[in-house]
């Protein structure tokens, strides 16, 4: 790591510790993100294959919803708490106890044999994806100095970009594959998770600080799992199994809330806040958190809505709507990459995060326009720049907060910023899901071909002229939908523009004596100048 190395006189040896430290992060990193890819491929690979699982379970509707929501709840709702896990025990124990925990829900998902059963392994599994997302991040950030730190999130942003947006072209391919069937979009985890967990075994060496009269804060973790699931619980089944202007709201928002608040003041008097409210309150760490509620909005979105588009409303194949998601991807890898190096050279985050949310707000609004006849080049761009703008800010946002915090607190501080990333994706898709099907419905309602629940029935379905008013209505409904994506991601320039000049430190760790924090504060080059 460069942040062992004196720059100031280099030497050949130097050059080659250099090198050899960096290829010893690679090591690290190839477990680290081959752990992340594999988890959350796993909460998108099943979108295409949903159908045929749950024919093959004979599950409901209603079951047909929750393989996804529950890994969703799940995931989320645990997110901070392994975070909090990982300020007090070994990183490394935990991050192979979150894989082992993923296997397992992974199996038996696989096997499950009805729709209960498949519910309860993919909640299971959800506890796993929780806890490897935050520890990846976790562990990076134990290892590599923020300032180094940008060179490698383009590997980051990538992983977890390629398995969100790519998971339903893999599930697409692995259900039209005779000789594979559903049950492989789980089995196809195993093998990945087994690598990962063996190559950290190998390569992963982080020290454990022993800490005295640990107390782990169990009530404040169960109200803010509780609190948040009654919330996510809630979004999934409005304006589906009831109104939004229904006692069931009134009663789920009122208790979820409830719950939160209580937490709030559980936290505020914990010894060991499992999140704690001294970072939260903290400029930058406030600020990240709306970015990444709006970070995260875009990115599900983007994954679900423009996949759903290609085949909805331009016809395409599952397979080939995957595919032609590509200039996303392409966006995502090239601008991580360059804005992750150009941040390693400078030691500055907020132009990047700045032009990032730009970015994310012009080809949100871009595919704000589009229809059902819409230029494939005009999306390709528009596709682009909504990658570059996920690319700029999906890690940015973490690491601005990573380095405004003592590596004793970055457990918390990184799974709170990632809580709420996973928070804005999960309730900004199920409710743009609700206003997107609601629009379809109005549309299709209107023209006399629905059956009242915003399908197009099959007496109308071999009509030309039919099928021509449906594509017409998923356009532009997907059109809507980004232009309220465009609007959320407005607050994420909001918040890079607000965010403080940040000059990325070279130390691992803030100093421990309030003077020298004082000094660095007052000259933020002094970093640059001595190692730590």
């Amino acid at each position: 790591m460069r942040s062992a190395v004196n720059e100031s006189n280099p030497t050949d040896t130097d050059t080659e510790t250099d090198a050899a430290s960096q290829r010893q992060v690679l090591k690290v990193l190839s477990g680290l993100l081959l752990a992340l890819f594999v988890s959350t491929l796993s909460s998108t690979v099943v979108s295409s294959a949903l159908p045929k699982i749950i024919g093959a379970v004979h599950g409901s509707q209603t079951q047909y919803m929750w393989v996804v929501t529950a890994t969703l709840l799940t995931t989320t709702a645990t997110t901070p708490i392994w975070g909090k896990l990982a300020d007090l025990f070994s990183k490394k124990t935990l991050l192979q106890a979150a894989i082992a925990i993923f296997v397992l829900g992974t199996l038996a998902s696989g096997i499950s044999q009805t729709g209960g059963q498949l519910i309860a392994a993919r909640a299971l599994q959800g506890v796993g994806v929780g806890g490897v997302q935050a520890l990846v991040q976790i562990a990076i950030a134990a290892i590599i100095s923020p300032r180094e730190r940008g060179r490698y999130s383009g590997y980051l942003s990538g992983a977890t970009a390629t398995s969100t947006i790519g998971g339903p072209l893999l599930g697409g391919v692995i259900v039209d594959t005779s000789w594979l069937g559903w049950r492989w979009c789980f089995f196809i985890a195993l093998p990945l998770a087994a690598v990962a967990f063996f190559l950290l075994q190998r390569t992963l060496n982080l020290p454990v600080l022993r800490r005295e009269n640990v107390q782990i804060d169990y009530l404040g973790a169960t109200l803010i799992a509780a609190g948040v699931s009654v919330l996510l619980i809630w979004v999934s089944f409005v304006d589906n199994s009831f109104a939004w202007a229904s006692w069931q709201t009134a009663a789920m928002v009122s208790g979820g809330l409830a719950l939160l608040a209580v937490a709030v003041w559980v936290e505020s008097r914990a010894a060991e806040p499992v999140v704690p409210l001294a970072i939260v309150r903290q400029r930058t760490t406030a600020l990240a958190i709306l970015g990444s509620l709006a970070v995260g909005t875009a990115m599900f979105g983007a994954s679900v809505f423009l996949s759903q588009y290609f085949q909805l409303s331009r016809g395409y194949t599952p397979t080939k709507a995957g595919l032609l998601t590509i200039p996303m991807m392409a966006g995502i890898l090239i601008a991580s990459t360059i804005a992750g190096r150009m941040i390693s050279r400078t030691g500055k985050i907020k132009p990047f995060v700045i032009t990032g949310a730009v970015l994310l707000t012009a080809g949100s609004a871009a595919l704000g326009t589009i229809d059902d006849k819409t230029n494939m080049v005009f999306l390709g761009v528009a596709m682009l720049c909504v990658g570059m703008g996920v690319g700029m800010t999906l890690q940015n946002f973490v690491l601005a907060v990573q380095n405004t915090v003592q590596l004793k607190d970055v457990g918390s501080a990184s799974s709170t910023v990632t809580f709420f990333r996973s928070l804005g994706g999960t309730v900004g898709v199920a409710v743009l899901g609700a206003i997107m099907a609601r629009q379809v419905a109005d549309s299709l309602a209107s023209a006399g071909i629905s059956d009242g629940g915003g399908q197009a029935s099959q007496a109308t379905a071999q009509s030309p002229a039919a099928q021509e008013i449906v594509r017409a209505a998923y356009g532009d409904a997907t059109a809507h939908v980004f232009l309220l994506s465009a609007a959320a991601a407005v607050l994420a320039v909001v918040a890079a523009v607000l965010l403080k000049p940040i000059n990325l430190r070279n130390s691992l760790d803030l100093p421990d004596k309030t003077g020298e924090a004082a000094a660095a504060a007052a000259d933020p080059d002094r970093d640059t100048r001595s190692r730590a």
